[in-house]
């Protein structure tokens, strides 16, 4: 085994050892094969009484010899996604304040990180004529990337935050420091 699969399977180790929130589905998926020699991939959802609130894709991707444009050897690709209440939806300030739930998640996972970078995209749909009677709806969409300059061993770390930044999204309240969320035991099915 290379040094870089030992620093990967050390990051792929960490990532699969955090406990999220019971709230959240966190599945493993298809990583992307072109951008980087080893990725991983985790999707999520929220769903509440059959309705997607919120849903997300993180990526880590590793090249042992580094890319110049990440300033590292690793790099954290994430998507998140909600549903807004409609006065959220039409709030002017909305993607500044989720562009602030990615900060804040990160700066509580701590952590050296470099060149982040990202967007936030609000959607908000109006209806009018004989449909005018709907409400307003809408959704917000954060890409982002960013370069964990951590030990491999610490990059959970960057699940727990976009996971964080996740929930907040989907309007679930923020845990206290040092708080963890109890899990439910699954069923056998």
């Amino acid at each position: 085994m290379t040094s870089g699969e030992e620093s990967f399977d050390r990051a792929l180790a960490s990532l699969r050892a955090v406990r999220f929130r019971p709230e959240l589905t966190i599945d493993e998926g298809p990583a992307p094969q072109r951008l980087a020699p080893h990725a991983v991939a985790l999707t999520a959802d929220f769903i509440e009484d059959d309705e997607e609130l919120a849903s997300g894709r993180f990526v880590l991707l590793h090249d042992p010899d580094g890319v110049d444009a990440w300033e590292g050897h690793f790099r954290a690709v994430v998507f998140l996604r909600a549903t807004l209440e409609p006065d959220l939806a039409t709030d002017p300030l909305l993607t500044g304040v989720a562009w602030a739930w990615l900060l804040e998640a990160l700066e509580a996972e701590g952590g050296p990180r470099a060149a982040l970078g990202g967007t936030v995209t609000r959607v908000m749909s109006e209806s009018f004529g004989a449909l005018g009677e709907r409400d307003v709806t809408g959704s917000i969409e954060i890409r982002a990337s960013w370069t964990p300059l951590g030990n491999p061993d610490d990059m959970g770390l960057e699940t727990q935050a976009w996971a964080a930044a996740l929930a907040q999204a989907a309007g679930l309240l923020p845990l206290p420091p040092g708080v963890s969320a109890l899990v439910q035991p699954r069923r056998a099915t």
